[in-house]
C-alpha cells in the first residue's frame, strides 16, 4: 500500500538512533570541550538525566541545554566521557573505517613513501583510547579506553576492510587500562600468527619483536628525525646514547660517519642494534656497549683537579626515555636531563654537534631547552641552534588537545 512502506522496503530511510543518555555539564566547563579537547571529567559533569552503560555512547549539553556531542562513557574512570563527535551518530564498523581512512590520508599526504607508520593516533584522529600502528604488512591494535574494547570487533573489521594485511595483533598491556577498569589484553586478533618483522624505516631494515617490544613493538615517532639527525652529523666520531634498536646511530652510520658508538642500558636492545647494523651492512662502522649512560658519561668526564676532559666525539645523539610520567616529578627529572648534558657537553669536539630529545609531555619545549643552557653555562660552553625537532606526522599534534604532543627535541653546534 502506498504511504506505508517499511523501513526494509525503503533501504534509503534514515536508520533511527537510539536515545542517549545525557551529562550536562557544570558551567563553564564546556568551552574546552567546544574548543575540541575530548576529554570530561567526573567533577565537571553537572548532572546525568538517565543511568548509562559504562562502554555506551552518551550525548553531552551544556548547563543551557545545548548539544556538544557525543561520547563514550565510563563511571570507573576518572575521564568519565571520551567525545567523539559533535553530532550524534553511531559507532559501527562504518564510522571506524570513516575515522581510520581519514587518519590513513594524513599519513600518505604527509610521509607518501613510509610503509611504517602509526595510523591512529588517539585524540590526534578523533579516537580516544585508540592506538594503530602498521609495520609493513601487519598492523598492532592497543586500547586503552573501556569505549574502545567493547568495539574491539568493529575495529578489527574496518581494519580489515581498508588493509590487506598478514595479521592483525593486539599490544593492549598499557598501564592506563587499568584505570579504565581493563586488564591487559595481548594476542592474535586476525590473520596468521607472527613473531618478528623487518620494519623499513627510511630505507633501513630493522628487526622488530611485536611480542615482546617497547609500545606496540618500536618507536615510530622519530622516523623523520632519523634522518634530519642524520644529515647534521657531517662524518667523524659519533656516539649514540640510548640507542635502542639503532636508529639514530644506523642512520648516521649510513650518512657517512666514519664511527658510531651505542649504549643502552638493555643488553637485548644493543643485540637487536647489533643484528640491525650486520644486515644493514654497517657492521664495520658500529660498536656497541651494554651499560647504563649515566654511569658510562660520569666515567669518561672524571677528572681530577686542575685536568680537563679531553673531548672525543665529533656529534652526541641524546635520546633518553621519559624521565617523568607525572607533574610531581619534573624537578627530579630536570636534574636528569641536566646531568647528561653536563656530561655530554664535556666530551663534543668544539664545532660538534649535539642532538638531544626529550619525550615527556611534563617537560615542554621551553623548559628542555632552559635545562640544555643550563648545562652549557655551567660547562662555560656556547651553543649554536641549528634545528628544532618534532614527533613524526604520523603522531599528529593537535594544539587544543596538550597531550598529543610529547616530542621535543634540539640540534646544536658547540661554538666554543
Amino acid at each position: 500500500m502506498r504511504g506505508h512502506a517499511s523501513v526494509a522496503e525503503n533501504p534509503k530511510q534514515p536508520k533511527l538512533m537510539k536515545a542517549l543518555a545525557t551529562l550536562i555539564l557544570k558551567p563553564g566547563e564546556a568551552d574546552r570541550i567546544v574548543a575540541g579537547h575530548p576529554w570530561i571529567y567526573s567533577g565537571e559533569i553537572l548532572r546525568q538525566t538517565q543511568p548509562a552503560e559504562d562502554g555506551a555512547l552518551v550525548q553531552v549539553k551544556d548547563h543551557r541545554q545545548r548539544l556538544l556531542g557525543v561520547g563514550m562513557h565510563n563511571s570507573k574512570s576518572r575521564i568519565r566521557v571520551r567525545m567523539i563527535a559533535a553530532d550524534r551518530l553511531e559507532m559501527d564498523a562504518a564510522f571506524f573505517e570513516e575515522r581510520i581512512r581519514e587518519a590513513l590520508a594524513v599519513r600518505k599526504r604527509h610521509m607518501p613513501s613510509a610503509t611504517s607508520y602509526r595510523v591512529v593516533n588517539s585524540e590526534s584522529d578523533g579516537l580516544s583510547g585508540l592506538i594503530v600502528d602498521k609495520y609493513e604488512d601487519v598492523l598492532v591494535v592497543q586500547i586503552s579506553a573501556l569505549g574502545m574494547e567493547v568495539r574491539k570487533g568493529l575495529i578489527v573489521e574496518a581494519l580489515g576492510r581498508i588493509f590487506k594485511s598478514r595479521a592483525i595483533l593486539e599490544r593492549s598491556d598499557v598501564t592506563a587500562r587499568k584505570f579504565e577498569g581493563l586488564e591487559p589484553s595481548n594476542g592474535l586478533l586476525a590473520g596468521e600468527a607472527v613473531a618478528k618483522v623487518g620494519v623499513k624505516l627510511n630505507g633501513l631494515v630493522f628487526e622488530t619483536d611485536l611480542a615482546a617490544g617497547h609500545k606496540t613493538g618500536m618507536y615510530l615517532d622519530q622516523q623523520a628525525n632519523y634522518e634530519a639527525t642524520a644529515r647534521l652529523t657531517r662524518g667523524g666520531r659519533v656516539l649514540d646514547c640510548f640507542s635502542f634498536l639503532g636508529g639514530f646511530g644506523l642512520h648516521a652510520a649510513r650518512a657517512g660517519c666514519e664511527s658510531v658508538h651505542m649504549l643502552d642500558q638493555s643488553a637485548a636492545a644493543i643485540e637487536a642494534a647489533r643484528k640491525n647494523g650486520e644486515s644493514n651492512n654497517l657492521a664495520g662502522k658500529c660498536t656497541y656497549e651494554t651499560v647504563n649512560v649515566f654511569d658510562w658519561l660520569k666515567a669518561r668526564t672524571a677528572v681530577n683537579p686542575h685536568e680537563k676532559v679531553v673531548p672525543c666525539f665529533d656529534s652526541i645523539i641524546l635520546d633518553p626515555p621519559s624521565f617523568t610520567r607525572n607533574r610531581a616529578s619534573v624537578p627530579d627529572a630536570l636534574r636528569g636531563y641536566k646531568e647528561i648534558h653536563l656530561r655530554a657537553l664535556k666530551l663534543l669536539k668544539r664545532g660538534g654537534t649535539l642532538a638531544t630529545f626529550c619525550c615527556s609531555h611534563h617537560v615542554n619545549a621551553g623548559l628542555f631547552l632552559d635545562t640544555v643552557l643550563a648545562a652549557a653555562y655551567d660547562t662555560r660552553k656556547a651553543l649554536r641552534q641549528v634545528a628544532f625537532f618534532s614527533q613524526s606526522p604520523d603522531h599528529p599534534i593537535i594544539p587544543m588537545i596538550p597531550e598529543t604532543e610529547y616530542l621535543k627535541g634540539y640540534a646544536f653546534e658547540l661554538v666554543n
